[in-house]
């Protein structure tokens, strides 16, 4: 999820904990850099324009990077996220016939691209409003069902990646039905505080004993991923104007050039500090390995053994021993 509060598996044995997945924006080719603790990447290499039009992002599909990520072990399974207009994929997933013929399209981009699946990343259904949430609530849990049928028909992976649900949020998502359908269920679990809000930390672990409290109980454990932030937002102090994006690399560079002591906020166990710009304070919350060392707990509590990254090349080199030791 890029706003809003609220993205792969492991080998086994001592990595049970590592995120098996990467999913984001950073180059496909350094997933290979980390294949002894990865098993999927998701490059972002797709997006939906109509119901039967999925176009490629410049560099999708390039041979010699699903290649290299395969001889190291590494499984392609890339992401297909949505362009449209408000309103165009309510209008796809309320027709059967619509519908039908976006499955279609995606299992053409499977198919052509000799993938080891795909990741559905659909997130315009999280903002359907009150009269048309139900249809479209329910026609997005049969899309995912066709889909997934479709390619395990292929012996293809079916991946959707989701926004986490708790008491008040995320209503839009059948996770039952996903769960059933889908190889994996990814949550994005992060942008607890998001660059329109106000600041304060991406994660907590409160909120992800919530979200897994929710998430379990609908879907099986060992089909969850959980999402975890490798980067950071940097605010006005008022939350006046939108934050600026900053990888963990970035926010402590600028920490130690500002001057600023280390600090891991007591209730939400992340990095934050404030700093002065001119005549503006800001303020920077982001992860880093000490901080996912504490969120941990959380996802042990509820069985949850899989994790994922947004995104590879925005972490705390750190991060990678803690993920590894569980």
């Amino acid at each position: 999820m890029r706003s809003g509060p609220g993205r792969r598996s492991p080998r086994g044995g001592p990595r049970d904990r590592a995120p098996g997945s990467v999913h984001g924006p950073t180059h496909p080719d350094r997933p290979r850099r980390r294949a002894d603790q990865l098993h999927t990447a998701s490059p972002f290499w797709y997006h939906a324009v109509s119901a039967g039009r999925v176009d490629g992002h410049p560099g999708a599909g390039e041979r010699r990077v699903v290649d290299g990520l395969r001889a190291a072990g590494v499984k392609v399974v890339p992401t297909v996220n949505e362009t449209l207009k408000p309103g165009v994929l309510a209008s796809i997933l309320s027709s059967p016939t619509r519908r039908a013929t976006h499955v279609r399209a995606l299992l053409e981009v499977a198919r052509s691209g000799d993938y080891d699946g795909l990741d559905l990343d659909y997130e315009s259904i999280a903002a359907t409003g009150d009269a048309a949430y139900e249809r479209v609530r329910a026609g997005y849990a049969e899309l995912v069902t066709q889909l997934c049928r479709g390619l395990r028909a292929m012996d293809k992976q079916c991946v959707v990646t989701v926004s986490p649900k708790t008491a008040s949020t995320g209503r839009i998502w059948d996770y039952t039905a996903i769960g059933r359908a889908a190889d994996r269920m990814r949550l994005m679990a992060y942008d607890y505080h998001w660059k329109g809000g106000k600041p304060g930390p991406l994660s907590t672990p409160q909120w992800y004993d919530e979200i897994l409290r929710v998430a379990t109980a609908e879907v099986p454990a060992a089909k969850l991923e959980v999402g975890l932030p490798a980067y950071g937002w940097d605010w006005p102090a008022d939350g006046s104007s939108r934050a600026k994006h900053v990888t963990w690399k970035e926010a402590e560079a600028l920490r130690v050039a500002k001057g600023t002591p280390y600090s891991l906020d007591p209730e939400s166990r992340t990095p934050h500090f404030g700093y002065q710009e001119g005549d503006q304070r800001r303020e920077v919350w982001y992860q880093d390995a000490r901080g996912v060392a504490e969120h941990l707990p959380a996802l042990r509590k509820y069985g949850v053994t899989h994790t994922a990254l947004w995104a590879l090349n925005f972490e705390d080199p750190d991060l990678w021993p803690v993920l590894a030791k569980g």
